[in-house]
């Protein structure tokens, strides 16, 4: 009866080994997570950023088109009229009298600025 559940050259993997391919998939998880959670913040970073640069761009579009129109006194509405258009989950300010554009992304950790003069910084 006994020789009958137990066959000849069966085939398979033992417990010992299916545990040791699951103990070494945590540990390459384990790496992994951490790494993609940081490239993540990054690329937001990175989207916020873009969008000061490209908000500076159609300030001074708009600025070129508009003789007499000081940086301080332009507003978001002037900027979309110049083309400028924010990437989803990037909030743009640029109040009038503001001396900057400022960008952040809500999942993002740094917030982006950039005066007339074109130089961003970050805080």
């Amino acid at each position: 009866m006994l020789q009958k559940l137990v066959k000849k050259n069966e085939k398979g993997f033992t417990l010992i080994e299916l545990m040791i391919v699951i103990a070494i998939i945590g540990i390459l998880a384990a790496i992994a997570i951490p790494n993609f959670i940081s490239y993540r913040t990054r690329s937001y970073n990175t989207a916020a950023k873009a969008d000061n640069k490209n908000a500076y761009t159609a300030a001074m579009a708009y600025l070129t088109d508009n003789v007499g129109v000081e940086f301080a006194d332009l507003t978001l509405a002037n900027l979309t009229a110049s083309g400028f258009r924010a990437t989803a989950s990037v909030t743009t300010t640029k109040a009038a009298t503001d001396t900057a554009i400022v960008t952040v992304h809500d999942s993002g950790d740094v917030t982006y600025s950039i005066d007339e003069d074109g130089v961003v910084t970050e805080s």
